[in-house]
């Protein structure tokens, strides 16, 4: 792999806060608090040290600084939502002089700053999380608003839409992940609305101490201090588990808070099944490769049984970890990247390219060789994740997590409530298990981890 942070002007030198690719042309789009979208092409130049961005055009109308962008899943459409509630359907027009984008609509309700949206996986649907503490379902095509989810009571920083459609979920600085569930009203004889109602809020944990002295329950994510507008979670491509930034737990009452990221398996979303390896700074967003790979069959030892192999990458405000499903420690570490915060990841369709933005004003663009990352998965195991996609019970593959001291376990329970009820109830106690091993890397300068930082720590 070869890149680094490339030295061009993206946004007037002003910080850059969304980036996205076109899921077909492959085509990058940032925005910042210029108040612009602009496209460029990425191309790889064997004389340089990593992919070249040439600027294309830009797309302008925000009147504010524009906090994320997302192309829909089909390539038609992209939305962007900026400063004092703007958000903006752009459509793609392909003529004689190619192709341009232009405003479809403007979508309005959101009192304030848009920060996260995300796409349904038939386009038909969008989700965006304001400021104005809630998030708000949009039907595209009407151009209205479906439903809105306002349970949050501080700012709604990331979102997530479920790839097989039962879900959405939503994380917020009041320090909860509320998890909806899709339960369709009965609109006609043979239609159905979809209709999202409140299904877990992962709010704390209780864990276990070695002694007998009374555990105290613990929150499990940062609070409104966390020095970042976003929280950007995501699914997996196929469903199988939600992965949430924002992380914090303590080992102990006493013990300073450790940053993480959790999984969570589609099997149990009323609490962690996996605490990822934590670092020195907050975990801010997480995204996932749209690239399924085969199994290298080289590590028996990683946290999730699928029969393929899923990448991530996880930022905190000044790193950037590649993980995959197949393997215990990240496979690609990059430390010190920008001056400033992390804002956003995106990963280009072909898994060729992965872009990091930064509120220092510019952009890492990272280059993977082929085949760097391993072989793309074959046509049936790609079949069999679409078939996953139709089939609600077959998405539920096992995620197990494991630990180097198999004798050391740390069980946790989590609050769950719905708003059927509006009561709160404490969860079963389940197993949430650490890795506790120290593993070092080339990528990384040797530095002396504290032992409850797994399993490196970067300033």
């Amino acid at each position: 792999m070869k890149g680094g942070t490339v030295q061009i002007n993206w946004h007037e030198t002003k910080p850059v806060l969304t980036l996205d690719f076109h899921p077909l042309s492959g085509l990058l789009a940032t925005g910042g608090a210029d108040f612009d979208i602009k496209l460029w092409l990425l191309v790889c130049e064997e004389q340089k040290k990593g992919p070249v961005a040439t600027y294309q055009n830009s797309l302008t109308y925000h009147g504010s600084a524009v906090n994320i962008l997302r192309f829909s899943p089909s390539g038609d459409f992209l939305a962007s939502g900026a400063d004092g509630g703007e958000l903006i359907l752009w459509k793609l027009h392909v003529g004689e002089a190619g192709q341009t984008w232009k405003v479809l609509k403007t979508l309005s309700f959101h009192r304030k700053d848009v920060l996260d949206l995300e796409w349904s996986k038939d386009s038909a649907f969008l989700i965006s999380g304001s400021v104005d503490n809630s998030c708000i379902i949009w039907d595209v095509n009407k151009g209205s608003v479906h439903q809105i989810l306002d349970a949050h009571l501080h700012y709604v920083q990331g979102v997530a839409w479920d790839p097989l459609d039962k879900y959405v979920a939503s994380l917020s600085s009041d320090r909860t992940c509320r998890i909806y569930v899709n339960k369709p009203q009965t609109k006609g004889k043979s239609s159905e609305k979809m209709n999202y109602v409140c299904h877990q809020v992962i709010s704390k944990a209780e864990p276990q101490l070695p002694d007998d002295s009374r555990p105290v329950k613990s929150h499990l994510f940062h609070d409104e201090t966390l020095p970042s507008f976003f929280r950007r979670l995501a699914w997996a491509p196929d469903g199988s588990f939600l992965l949430v930034p924002a992380g914090s737990y303590k080992l102990l009452p006493l013990a300073e808070p450790v940053n993480t990221a959790y999984v969570f398996s589609r099997r149990n979303l009323s609490r962690p099944a996996i605490q990822l390896p934590g670092a020195t700074k907050p975990v801010v967003a997480v995204r996932f490769c749209p690239v399924v790979f085969d199994l290298r069959g080289s590590n028996s030892a990683g946290f999730f049984k699928l029969p393929y192999r899923i990448i991530f990458a996880v930022a905190t405000l000044n790193s950037l970890y590649v993980y995959d499903t197949e393997s215990v420690p990240p496979i690609a570490v990059w430390a010190g990247l920008h001056y400033a915060a992390i804002t956003d990841i995106a990963w280009s369709p072909d898994a060729h390219f992965l872009a990091v933005s930064s509120q220092d004003g510019y952009c890492t663009l990272v280059e993977f060789e082929n085949n760097e990352l391993g072989s793309r998965a074959s046509a049936s195991v790609e079949i069999k994740v679409e078939e996953k996609k139709s089939d609600e019970h077959k998405s539920e593959v096992s995620i197990e997590s494991t630990t180097s001291d198999r004798n050391t376990k740390a069980q946790a329970s989590v609050e769950s409530t719905t708003d059927d009820t509006n009561t709160k109830a404490q969860a079963d106690e389940r197993d949430v298990k650490e890795v506790s091993s120290i593993i070092t890397s080339s990528s990384v300068p040797n530095k002396q981890a504290k032992r409850r930082i797994t399993p490196m720590a970067i300033d």
